[in-house]
């Protein structure tokens, strides 16, 4: 029986897909790679990662980039969709069993929920969910889950708030299906429109105790995690449904003064408005860390499913 730590070859297209042991196996390997990157150069040397994005990236696609040329690996990028045989008519399942031809890996965000299952199907090498529409993103959880335990020391016991877009933020849906692997209470904290997903509500509410909100002041004293997420206008397919909640929330130097003192605040990025820039200087606001902690957690990621580690 292969080993739960064998990542060798495997896709990332859900957290659920992950156990609590697994997720721990991960942040560690990055611990590791933080503590001795030395170490780590060049353990891809040969391996060539595909970066397929149908849709608008900075941080995803510069964090896997920058993660395989640190490993000593080469990137291979698409770019824009309209600079791609996409525009012509090809097919995704077309583009990827292509691209395969050239890689070891790919990594895909589309638009289009069940993307990232679909390309897993026809590739013959392994693939990651960069984001696919408003479902999940894994790879944002693991990273988030990565800076709370090195922001925070540990996960078990922790209030963790997740406000904002719930309903269409991919990134809230994959971060609350992974925190409930954990002993935690998760504060859901949006406009009645923009509620968690009910399948995903379903699954955390039979592992973890769970409170919806509307009011961030409700709770936020009890918060030891605090994670902001912006209202996606390009998710909504009524623009007068964006108007009705936009800027429903924000996070400024007065709300911080109501938190715990050692209380960090986190955000997937990019931000709008909901997180004043005067937070930035704050030591709760983590979000710039987060996004260094992200590259770890991207470089452990690579380096296992392509097999430069071996099972432990």
């Amino acid at each position: 029986m292969a080993s739960p730590r064998d990542f060798n070859g495997r896709d990332i297209l859900s957290i659920l897909d992950f156990d609590r042991e697994q997720l721990e196996y991960i942040m560690d390997v990055a611990d590791d790679i933080e503590q001795h990157m030395d170490r780590y150069r060049g353990i891809l040397t040969g391996k060539t990662m595909a970066i397929l994005f149908f849709e608008p990236s900075t941080r995803t696609r510069l964090s896997f980039e920058a993660a395989m040329k640190k490993l000593g690996g080469l990137t291979l990028d698409m770019g824009e969709p309209v600079r791609a045989s996409v525009e012509k008519g090809e097919t995704l399942t077309d583009t990827v069993r292509v691209v395969q031809s050239y890689a070891d890996l790919i990594v895909l965000r589309h638009p289009m929920e069940g993307a990232a299952r679909l390309a897993a199907e026809v590739a013959d090498i392994p693939v990651i969910n960069g984001g696919s529409g408003a479902e999940e993103h894994p790879t944002q959880a693991m990273l988030d889950l990565y800076t709370i335990r090195r922001c925070k020391k540990h996960i078990d016991g922790l209030n963790i708030g997740i406000l904002g877009d719930l309903r269409y933020g991919r990134t809230t849906h994959s971060l609350a299906y992974a925190l409930s692997n954990y002993d935690v209470k998760l504060y859901l904290i949006s406009p009645e429109l923009l509620r968690m997903r009910r399948e995903v509500l379903r699954h955390i509410s039979s592992r973890v105790k769970v409170y919806e909100l509307d009011k961030l002041d409700e709770v936020l004293p009890e918060l030891d995690v605090l994670y902001v997420t912006r209202i996606q206008k390009e998710r909504f397919a009524d623009e007068s449904e964006y108007m009705r909640v936009k800027g429903s929330y924000k996070v400024t130097l007065e709300t911080v003064s109501r938190m715990k003192k050692d209380a960090v605040i986190m955000h997937p990025l990019p931000r709008v408005d909901e997180i004043a820039v005067e937070v930035d200087s704050t030591p709760n606001a983590i979000y710039f860390r987060q996004v260094y902690y992200g590259l770890l957690t991207r470089m452990s990621i690579i380096s296992l499913i392509l097999g430069a580690l071996p099972a432990k």
